[in-house]
């Protein structure tokens, strides 16, 4: 592949948790930043909003997304007592959500990125700014990855909770959620420029410039 063929601008977008207003406003915005990709770490269901018209939005927008672990739960009926559960969806949308795979790898201008709502397969997984992951299974998967050298970059989502950090040659770059309890948001990478910026996402549509992370070189 050559170097005008890998990415240099994606737009990623956290847990979706149905939130269709938001959602749009965060697409909306993200169409007009030259982006090569729009990506999205999955658990699209389970929320205040409209899990269909979120698949709509997806596709519409031609997002790469994955499945998180509220799609494993709604698509196998369990865990359905939780606040804000999904308890059904049409068929078209019934037929996106079963269609997602759990990773997408994408070639960047700066190394190979996997796409996944955890760690990779684990659903379930995750680092956060603080620690190197949040269960033991976290740690053995993030172990796993970085010893294979297969992907220099991650995107995930699962703990709603933005970050970029590394570890021995591989970045992690959580995009946090649009989930409106949980500071939404949604964040801008550009492995050319070496940053990735962080958008807060308000009420009534406003958008807001959040933090900025450097990349390592």
């Amino acid at each position: 592949m050559g170097n005008e063929e890998r990415l240099r601008r994606i737009g990623a977008i956290g847990d979706i948790h149905a939130e269709d207003a938001r959602l749009e406003t965060a697409l909306r915005f993200l169409k007009g930043q030259n982006l090569d990709l729009m990506v999205a770490v999955g658990d699209i269901t389970d929320g205040p909003g409209d899990v269909g018209r979120c698949c709509e939005l997806l596709r519409a927008y031609q997002v790469a997304a994955v499945r998180g672990n509220h799609e494993r739960w709604f698509l196998r009926g369990v865990m359905r007592d939780l606040p804000d559960a999904t308890e059904s969806v049409d068929d078209r949308t019934w037929a996106y959500l079963v269609s997602l795979p759990l990773t997408r790898d994408f070639e960047t201008v700066a190394g190979r990125l996997m796409l996944c709502h955890g760690l990779a397969h684990y659903d379930m997984g995750g680092a956060s700014p603080g620690n190197s992951g949040n269960d033991l299974e976290s740690l053995m998967v993030l172990d796993e990855i970085r010893k294979s050298g297969e992907s220099r970059f991650i995107i995930n989502g699962h703990t709603h909770r933005r970050m970029v950090r590394s570890f021995d040659g591989l970045t992690i770059i959580n995009a946090g959620t649009i989930f409106r309890q949980h500071e939404p948001c949604f964040l801008i990478a550009d492995f050319e420029a070496g940053h990735v910026q962080f958008y807060d996402l308000g009420d009534n549509a406003l958008v807001t410039e959040g933090e900025l992370f450097q990349l390592p070189r």
